[in-house]
């Protein structure tokens, strides 16, 4: 009897017996996660002259993602920057799994179509992504990609603050991934 017990305990507590088969996943091409983020993906903000940073926001990709989800939401943040939220781009449609590189910096960008951008105020001031910009640290930058439970966050608009647009993401998200990278 012990030993029947043991067993199954054993197999109740492997690595295959616990991983869940259609995790929710976030990836990139452009960095592993915990990886370097390449400059090509920094802001260009700073003042410097480096032809290599250009802003662009690097290519994700999702799998896994929640058989109810409606849409989805990205938010990157800067985890050594009070949570500084560098990206808000939501209503991105439910049959969407990626985003190419260098999403156009427009409110409503053609790719993903239907998709829509908040306005980043900081050191610059744009619609969309906004890279890396830590010269003389190495930060920590968080991206999430949220499931929503809807297809449309309506409550959002042209004039919404990152924070107000990441506060009802977070309340229509039904699941998240995650990959983090260093600049």
């Amino acid at each position: 009897m012990f030993c029947a017990l043991f067993a199954l305990g054993a197999a109740c507590l492997s690595p295959a017996a616990s991983a869940a088969p259609n995790a929710f996943t976030l990836s990139s091409t452009a960095f592993a996660n915990g990886g370097l983020i390449p400059k090509v993906h920094e802001c260009t903000s700073g003042g410097g002259n480096d032809p290599a940073k250009r802003n662009e926001s690097p290519p994700l990709a999702w799998s896994g993602a929640p058989a109810a989800a409606k849409s989805y939401a990205i938010v990157m943040r800067d985890l050594d920057n009070n949570n500084l939220i560098h990206w808000v781009i939501y209503d991105i449609p439910a049959t969407t799994a990626s985003l190419p590189q260098n999403v156009q910096h427009a409110y409503k960008p053609p790719v993903p179509a239907g998709s829509r951008q908040i306005y980043y105020r900081g050191s610059a001031s744009l619609y969309g992504y906004q890279g890396p910009c830590s010269p003389s640290t190495v930060n920590t930058y968080e991206f999430v990609v949220h499931a929503l439970n809807q297809t449309s966050l309506t409550t959002l608009n042209n004039t919404s603050s990152t924070q107000t647009a990441a506060r009802a993401i977070a309340a229509a998200s039904i699941g998240t991934a995650r990959i983090s990278g260093e600049s």
